[in-house]
């Protein structure tokens, strides 16, 4: 199933354990992943300080880190399905920049309620 709900563009859970590894070298003292979702090829990295969205290429192997402390995100919103519109998507407002960070989730699941909660529980302390 994990196959199929990544070509629809659903966000599934990725044992923390599998990706500690990968972000091993890029994670600081007392810092720990605390939740992981995939999204076809990209990743939502939620650790105790901030959230980490990795952006793969689809050809080659270049992989893009974007670190974003939870203090910088100024507001986030999502936007369910429609009957025409299939897409959901999940909205990032940074804290100076007026253009938000887009991620497009399938239709179905509550994978973007869950990442939504993940934002709410530690942007809403």
């Amino acid at each position: 199933m994990g196959l199929f709900n990544a070509i629809l563009g659903n966000a599934s859970e990725v044992n923390t354990k599998d990706v500690a590894a990968e972000f091993e070298p890029i994670l600081i003292n007392g810092e720990t992943i605390e939740k992981a979702y995939k999204l076809i090829r990209d990743m939502f990295i939620f650790t105790n300080k901030r959230l980490i969205l990795v952006e793969k290429q689809l050809v080659g192997s270049k992989v893009d880190y974007m670190s974003i402390p939870y203090s910088s995100i100024k507001k986030f919103s999502k936007e369910s399905a429609g009957i025409l519109d299939m897409d959901a998507e999940l909205k990032i407002w940074l804290n100076n920049d007026a253009t938000p960070i887009v991620k497009q989730f399938g239709k179905g699941g509550n994978n973007i309620n869950e990442v939504y909660k993940l934002l709410s529980l530690h942007l809403l302390k």
